[in-house]
């Protein structure tokens, strides 16, 4: 049988790093193993699933790359893939359990099964279902449905305690202990199906062949085989990738950062990066090599390789991976970026011609790890009002002469016809000269008051790109305001 494996998130809120890299390594197995990659959405919350949620999560998957076979705006021979529309299905299902006496209603209420729950606790009991509803006859029923109870369904787990096994694709020989596992819900009392029998039904009607996901489904996957098995169904082959942790050494949350790719998308990190890191949380190729395309990852991909210890999400070697990632980038490629996300933020990219967006990109050089790199260090160039660096300024005030130096290069910029890196930086150094001064000191003078900081592109760069008219108008600016503000200049200049 050809692979078909399947990424289900819920549409309750963002897609989660962690699920992200669950869906990449489907994908890549798919890809590796040309299979079919199927993806499922479970909206069986209908209080917390949102047609915002979903549409951020099919956009973050498109963004990553990982185009889906099957599933929502795709189709497919198995839909529909959507549980919210398969509710015939799962009733179908749980009425043949009925029938075969593998399930049977439950009337506890949501508040009498937490009561018991709590004395199981305080008795240092572990807490499961006591199975009171297990044997009530029709006339007992009749009777809690009068009081306007509406039941549940619960499996009928079976006398057997033996252990429930299985030999994991990346944790190896599991089992878990029969006696810890009771009588569970598969259907709620509003019709909805819960997780772990929906889950089963839908692998099964969806023929999928091999289920990865993180190990946190470990523990439901005993019910899930109790529930194969009473189908008289063949489970797919299991695989549960470790954790994500954050760099404290707990599961990565929201107090470490941006946890969503949505996120670090807007924080303008490349897709090919985050899917680069991702891959590497948890799988290696088995050498020292830690660059790698979508293609490449896919001919590489094995669960064989993937480790059974948690991944620490670090995001400094997220950063670096990012830069590398970008210096891969052609010219032209890194430039389109770069405009697609400043037109994203709002910024008019038509506004310059193309010659002036290479060279500002070419400006900002290796300190564009990411694109929002391009904001910050192009910041000077695409706002009108200058945000000046208040320690880069009081630096400023404290040096002598400011003033009379800055209008003295705005003089000379001002007569400079041929206006050209060349030029530039020959007028500014000549000037040095004639002051008296290194040209080191008047060009980080220069560098402030034409950008606001003290870390910026190569000076006569930012001239070129602000053109003549900003350039003078900024360093006589400047001027003005050194000569009102510092206690080493005359107030009027």
């Amino acid at each position: 049988m050809s692979v078909r494996v399947r990424f289900a998130p819920s549409p309750t809120g963002f897609l989660h790093v962690g699920g992200a890299r669950t869906a990449l390594f489907n994908y890549l197995y798919a890809r590796r193993h040309g299979g079919v990659f199927v993806l499922r959405i479970e909206d069986t919350d209908a209080a917390r699933s949102t047609d915002e949620s979903l549409g951020a999560i099919l956009s973050s998957m498109r963004w990553l790359g990982l185009g889906w076979d099957e599933g929502p705006e795709v189709g497919g021979a198995f839909g529909p893939y959507f549980q919210a529309e398969r509710r015939d299905r799962y009733a179908r299902h749980a009425a043949a359990l009925t029938a075969s006496d593998r399930a049977y209603p439950c009337y506890c209420t949501a508040e009498e099964l937490e009561e018991r729950r709590q004395a199981q606790l305080k008795r240092g009991e572990p807490p499961r279902y006591d199975g009171r509803c297990r044997h009530l006859d029709a006339a007992a029923r009749q009777r809690q449905e009068a009081e306007g109870r509406k039941p549940a369904l619960r499996f009928r787990r079976g006398e057997s305690s033996e252990p429930v096994g299985w030999t994991d694709g990346v944790a190896g020989a599991v089992a878990f202990p029969g006696d810890v596992l009771d009588d569970f819900v598969i259907l709620r009392s509003d019709g909805f199906p819960t997780y772990n029998f929906a889950c089963v039904v839908d692998d099964h009607e969806m023929e999928i062949t091999h289920v990865i996901r993180g190990d946190d489904h470990l523990s439901n996957t005993p019910r899930q085989l109790l529930l194969y098995r009473a189908f008289a169904w063949n489970p797919p082959e299991l695989a549960h990738v470790p954790m994500i942790l954050g760099g404290d050494g707990s599961r990565l949350s929201k107090r470490h950062g941006a946890t969503s790719v949505e996120a670090y998308r807007d924080l303008g990190y490349l897709p090919e990066a985050l899917v680069n890191f991702l891959a590497l949380l948890g799988w290696s190729p088995g050498d020292n090599r830690e660059l790698f395309d979508l293609l490449e990852l896919e001919q590489l991909f094995s669960l064989e390789r993937c480790g059974s210890s948690p991944a620490v999400f670090n995001v400094e070697k997220l950063e670096w991976m990012n830069g590398q990632h970008m210096k891969r980038l052609d010219d032209a490629e890194r430039v389109r970026r770069v405009q697609a996300r400043l037109a994203a933020h709002g910024v008019d990219v038509t506004e310059h011609p193309p010659e002036w967006w290479a060279q500002l990109v070419h400006a900002i050089g290796d300190r564009l790890k990411t694109l929002a790199d391009a904001e910050f260090y192009g910041a000077f160039a695409l706002k009108e009002i200058l945000e000046t660096d208040p320690a880069a300024w009081s630096e400023l005030l404290a040096k002598g002469d400011v003033a009379p130096r800055l209008e003295a290069l705005a003089d000379r910029l001002e007569g400079d016809a041929t206006y050209s890196l060349e030029s530039l930086e020959k007028l500014t150094r000549e000037l040095a000269t004639s002051l008296g001064i290194k040209a080191g000191e008047l060009m980080s003078a220069a560098r402030i008051a034409l950008t606001g900081r003290k870390v910026a592109p190569g000076l006569f760069e930012v001239m070129s790109l602000l053109g003549k008219e900003r350039a003078v108008r900024r360093l006589r600016d400047a001027a003005a305001r050194w000569n009102s503000e510092s206690p080493l200049g005359k107030v009027g200049g």
